[in-house]
C-alpha cells in the first residue's frame, strides 16, 4: 500500500491493519493509533499510517489445534468450519489476552456463548473463523470513520497478507462482513518482501517505488456476497 487511503490487513498469530495517511500524522478518535508507515526515501518527507491490533488472530486456530485438539494441523481447520453452514448461533470471543484496538480492554477473557445440544465442535471451528473477521472488521469501521472525519473517502478493498490470509473461507467471511473486495496478493508472505524492497530500494535495486507497484500480483479477489442487511 503505497498511497494514502489504501490499506492492508496482516492475518497472523494477530491481525495487524494500517492505512496509509502519506504525510499526515492523522490523531484516531475511534481506537487506532497513529504510527509512522515504512519510509521509502530516507531524505523525503516522513510517511504516516493509522493502526489497528487484534491481539489474537491465527491464535485462535493454534488454539483450537493445541488447546482443543479439534484439529491436528491449522490447514484443517477451513474444512472443519464449512463442513456447517453457518455457526448456529455459536459465537466466539477469543479475548486470550484481552481486546485491542478499538477496544483496549486488557482484562476481558475469552468466551464461548450461544452453545446448544446441537453445537459441535464444527460450529466452534466456524465461529472461531468469524472471530477474526469480526475483530478486523472493527478495526476498518474505526479507520473509515477517522478518514471520513478527516475528509478522505472510506476505504474501496482490503488488501491482505499473513499465513492465515490462504483461509478462502476467512477471506470470503471478511468480505462479506466489510461490503468491499478483499484482495489476496500472489505473495502472502508481504511483510517479508517489503522489508526486501526497502533494502532494495536503499541498495539501488529498485529506482523507486513506482517499481513496488509493478511487481504487485494478484492471486484471487473475494467479492462481498452478502447483502447490507
Amino acid at each position: 500500500c503505497l498511497n494514502p487511503g489504501e490499506v492492508k490487513n496482516t492475518y497472523g498469530t494477530g491481525c495487524f491493519m494500517l492505512m496509509h495517511t502519506g504525510h499526515t500524522a492523522l490523531t484516531s478518535h475511534n481506537g487506532l493509533i497513529t504510527t509512522c508507515a515504512a519510509q521509502p526515501a530516507p531524505k523525503a518527507a516522513p510517511v504516516y499510517a493509522l493502526e489497528g491490533s487484534v491481539f489474537i488472530g491465527g491464535a485462535v486456530v493454534q488454539w483450537l489445534r493445541d488447546g482443543l485438539k479439534a484439529i491436528a494441523h491449522s490447514s484443517e481447520v477451513e474444512a472443519l468450519a464449512a463442513s456447517v453452514t453457518d455457526s448456529d448461533g455459536v459465537v466466539l470471543v477469543p479475548a486470550f489476552a484481552g481486546l485491542g484496538a478499538p477496544y483496549w480492554l486488557p482484562h476481558v477473557r475469552g468466551s464461548i456463548q450461544g452453545l446448544t445440544r446441537g453445537s459441535t465442535v464444527a460450529h466452534i471451528a466456524r465461529a472461531a473463523l468469524e472471530s477474526i473477521a469480526l475483530q478486523s472488521a472493527a478495526l476498518l469501521q474505526a479507520m473509515n470513520a477517522d478518514a471520513l472525519a478527516a475528509g478522505a473517502q472510506p476505504v474501496r478493498e482490503l488488501r491482505v497478507d499473513g499465513g492465515a490470509c490462504v483461509n478462502d473461507l476467512l477471506m470470503q467471511t471478511q468480505a462479506d462482513l466489510l461490503g468491499i473486495p478483499v484482495v489476496r496478493p500472489a505473495v502472502t508472505e508481504t511483510t517479508a518482501l517489503g522489508a526486501a524492497y526497502l533494502a532494495g530500494l536503499q541498495a539501488g535495486v529498485y529506482a523507486g517505488t513506482d517499481a513496488l507497484s509493478r511487481q504487485w500480483r494478484v492471486a484471487r479477489v473475494f467479492e462481498p456476497q452478502m447483502s447490507a442487511d
